[in-house]
This record gives C-alpha cells, structure tokens and sequence, in this order.
C-alpha cells in the first residue's frame, strides 16, 4: 500500500462533504406537496410509525424510527426479511408504513407490498426512483435522489444514505412543530442521563426538609445560630417567625462579617445582622432553573417555600450537583 500525505486525507475529506452536503442542498430544493402529504399521514395515524429498509436504507430507517419516537410520534423498526418470516404481525390496521429504498426495488420491501396493501395502512416510501415499484404503490412518495454517491466508485451508499437521513429528519422535526411538542414532552421520552435530569428534576426531588433544615428565631443569638449552621451543616440558617413563615437567613459569610465588626456573639440577634428578602423558590421549580438562578446572584443556597412563604425546606449547590444537574 502506498504511502499518502495529510493532504490527500483531507482532501479526500473535503470532497466527501461537499459532496454530500450538495446532495442535501438539492433535497431541500425539490420539496413539494408529497412532503406536506406525508406529513398529514403521519399526524392522522391512530397507531404508531413502522419504519423499514434493508441494508444500509435499514440503519437509516432505525435512526428514523428511533428519531419519531422520541418527539411524540409512536414509531419502531422492523426488518423486512424478519416481516416475511412472523414479523409482519407487528403491523396493525391503525399504523402507517414508512418504506426506505434507494433504488426503489429492494426485493425483500417489494414482497411486502401485498400484505401492507391487504392490511389497507398507508405506505410512504422514500427513494431515488419516482418511477421504481415502491415508489409507484405507495400513497405517498418522497423522492431523495442524489446525482452521485460520495464513492469514488459510485457504488457505496453515502450521499444517498445521508439525503435519506436528512429527509427522515425533515418529516420528524415538522410533524414535531405541527404537534407543539414541548421540551417537558421530550424529557418524558429521555430520562436518562443529564437531559433527562436537566427536564424533568425538580428542587422537590433533592432540597433538604423536615429536620434537615436549619431554623432560628428572629430573637436567637449569633452563638445559637453558630450552633444550629455547625449542627445541620449547610453553611447557612433561616429564619423564621412563629408560624414558620420566612423571615430572611444568616449564612457563613454573615457570620464572617459580624467577626470582622466584632460583633458580640453571645447578646446580639440575628434580627439585627440576618439578609432579609432572601432568594426563594417553589419546589416545582425544575432544578436545572434553580442552579441557573444561583449562578446569577452568586449564591449557594436557596429556600424553598410555599405560597404563604412558611419554609418547606433548602436547596443547596451542592444537592444539585450531586444530582447532575450543571
């Protein structure tokens, strides 16, 4: 084999890309009313979204699956050759059939044409031959047709396996918009992992409550404070009046301060040193909001409370980093 320089590599790169990014540049182009169709097809299935194509148009078609689903559209794969052998059974009369095949002619899809058409189900199918087999029994047909593949030798499937892609993305993210799928809706469908936790946890899912939180009188002294912030270890207290209800906090750099001017620890109330007005929110907030607004006001603690301001409990940076939520 012989030797190549960085260039031929990146040059090699480069021409891949741009031809690719080419074949997508003609897609957008020639959409037309079949896409606006298939999109209305997609949003009147009662069902879900079966999707199929073999080979290379198969891995497609999974990622297209996998695509609808997780942005509210019920959707799974199916092998057309598995289809022929028991499969099948997995097509109901309320689903619509997403077909993938570049020539339009994949022998393994085409002997699936008679069952879907008994099953009367809607057929999309998505090729590079408007006058192919597929393309003609389908109801509906998207036409993704590149000049050339990526393949010097025009044979390995790359820009059309790319204008497929991007063509399934196209119907996904549009059905997506017609439906108002919400970033909440897509948390559902994702809750693993940091996005999972960034939608759907909530300051009620990791704040401290009950005993955990630490709670003073307007009335107590420094030294009582120092004792309760040492005890529940938050670097931080509350505090409260008599029915519970949020009166400011005294933190750690309060404390800090009041040394500095030699205030007497034993005789003075927190009512004269405490924050007023301090940082609250709902246990509802969704935590990815909280952290957000601790990184605003430069503080690591916020309060939760309820409607009347009685204290419900604290939420840390600390909690909401442990929970992976950055």
């Amino acid at each position: 084999m012989p030797e190549h320089t960085d260039h031929f590599f990146i040059e090699s790169a480069q021409r891949t890309i741009a031809l690719e990014s080419q074949a997508v540049s003609a897609l957008g182009e020639s959409l037309a009313a079949p896409f606006a169709r298939a999109c209305r097809v997609v949003l009147e299935t009662t069902g879900r979204v079966v999707v199929t194509g073999m080979g290379k148009s198969g891995h497609i078609a999974g990622k297209i699956a996998a695509t609808l689903a997780s942005t509210g559209t019920p959707a799974f794969f199916v092998h057309p050759a598995e289809a022929s052998h028991g499969d099948m059974g997995m097509i109901t009369r309320s689903d619509c059939v997403i077909a993938l095949s570049n020539s339009g002619g994949t022998n393994e899809i085409l002997t699936l044409l008679p069952l879907i058409k008994r099953l009367d189900v809607p057929l999309i199918s998505m090729t590079g031959d408007e006058n192919s087999d597929l393309a003609q029994a389908s109801t509906v047909h998207l036409l993704a047709a590149v000049d050339t593949e990526a393949c010097p030798l025009n044979l390995a499937p790359t820009s059309s396996t790319t204008a497929a892609l991007v063509m399934g993305d196209a119907l996904a993210i549009a059905i997506l918009e017609a439906r108002g799928f919400t970033a909440e809706e897509f948390a559902f469908s994702h809750p693993g992992g940091a996005l999972g936790k960034r939608l759907l946890l909530r300051v009620a899912d990791v704040m401290q409550r009950a005993d955990e939180v630490p709670i003073v009188t307007p009335d107590a002294t420094l030294a009582e404070a120092l004792f309760v912030i040492t005890k529940k270890g938050l670097g931080m207290t509350t505090i409260a009046d008599k029915d519970g209800k949020l009166l400011g906090v005294f933190t750690d750099g309060d404390l800090r301060r009041a040394v500095e001017d030699r205030t007497d620890l034993q005789s003075t109330p927190l009512s004269e040193v405490m924050t007023s007005g301090a940082r609250v929110v709902g246990e509802d907030l969704l935590a990815a909001e909280a952290i957000s607004m601790m990184e605003r006001h430069q503080i690591s603690t916020l309060v939760v409370v309820d409607e009347t301001q009685r204290i419900e409990g604290v939420v840390t940076l600390l909690a909401l980093l442990k929970a992976g939520i950055s």
